[in-house]
């Protein structure tokens, strides 16, 4: 009868050791994360999450050509997706929306969200817009609308911005009266067409995967943000922040980025694009907030940058990370979340990972 126990005595011993020297993500089953793959687009945004269910979401498309749908469907295949289940497009400058077409012949898209109809007339919007037409129309369209759902499965991607609207009610949670509000200072978005416009159409959303969240407002507009933040914090808590307009000063309203309280914030910037120093400033007093990780180092913002090990792309665009001219390496980051409220982010130009830890 002992003899018979020893190997099942050995058998719990070699489990207990992996456990211990490994810890409890030792034992998360494959595909119960939810993996968000941040890629970089020179200064534009393509943002590809991928459910615990297998169903795929990307945020933007990048610019037109073939760099970006390449680099996109690139990334798709080593997430093991051969679908875009939902393309969820924040607004239609030719950042975001201007790389669909070329996507489109590339990889499958089934679903396609967005504003709505644009009434922009500046920098080729129209153009832009009539081309995504071309490809939405052999798919299915689903009208943001604030307070609406995505139906991806495993996840939960709430709409709360949309169409230069914001939700009204406070989400789960959320609510809490934000004492801040009465230092709002509005900008001038007439006077600055570029400002309001398109982006302030931009669709929010606030992802969960049980206690994770993550924000991405595309490239919403300091005025419009306040609608989300004042006199109420209608959004509540959140884990990771995408960084609103590539790191640009005419977003990012403090008192809605403070009342957030983010644990980490990723910016989707360019070397020369993006990443303002007032962002930086308003990122560094930001309550809470470990660490921001950047798809480039920013020329303009210096010794702001991050730390080497957060920066995913080191070199200015057209150039390698030496400054040999050429293309740049396209390092992206990846975000793995669990239910539990914790994550990882990997940097993958150095392999840098780092682990948050779960709610308490």
């Amino acid at each position: 009868m002992r003899k018979n126990l020893l190997p099942l005595i050995a058998t719990v011993l070699m489990i207990a050791a992996v456990f211990t020297l490994f810890g409890a993500h030792a034992w998360a089953q494959p595909g119960k994360t939810l993996d968000v793959y941040f890629i970089d687009v020179e200064g534009g945004q393509s943002t590809l999450l991928v459910s615990p269910s297998g169903q795929s979401m990307l945020i933007d498309a990048g610019w037109p050509g073939a760099r970006d749908a390449d680099r996109i469907t690139a990334v798709a295949k080593q997430a093991g997706i051969t679908q875009i289940d939902y393309l969820v497009l924040t607004h239609y400058h030719v950042d975001h929306a201007g790389g669909v077409p070329e996507l489109a012949s590339r990889i499958p898209i089934r679903n396609f969200v967005d504003h709505g109809p644009t009434f922009d007339k500046l920098v080729n919007v129209p153009q832009y817009y009539a081309a995504y037409l071309t490809v939405r129309e052999k798919g299915q369209h689903i009208l943001a609308r604030p307070g609406d759902k995505i139906p991806i499965t495993g996840i939960e991607v709430q709409i709360v911005s949309a169409a230069a609207k914001t939700i009204l009610e406070p989400l789960p949670g959320a609510g809490a009266a934000n004492p801040s509000c009465s230092d709002f200072q509005p900008k001038d978005e007439i006077k600055d067409p570029m400002v309001g416009g398109e982006n302030k159409q931009s669709v929010g959303t606030i992802t969960s995967l049980g206690k994770f969240r993550m924000a991405d407002f595309g490239d919403l507009t300091w005025n419009k943000e306040h609608d989300l933040a004042c006199p109420n914090n209608l959004v509540g808590a959140i884990d990771l922040y995408v960084v609103s307009h590539h790191g640009k000063e005419t977003s990012s309203l403090p008192m809605l980025v403070y009342a957030m309280h983010p644990r980490v914030a990723v910016m989707n910037n360019g070397a020369n694009k993006g990443a303002e120093i007032p962002t930086f400033e308003t990122l560094k007093h930001s309550p809470g907030l470990e660490d921001l990780w950047q798809l480039h180092f920013g020329v303009e913002a210096g010794p702001r940058n991050s730390p080497e090990q957060f920066l995913a792309n080191l070199g200015v665009e057209g150039t390698k990370d030496t400054g040999v001219p050429g293309e740049s390496p396209a390092n992206y980051i990846k975000l793995s979340a669990r239910p539990d409220g914790s994550f990882t982010l990997t940097n993958t130009r150095n392999g840098y990972s780092k682990e948050y830890g779960p709610h308490k």
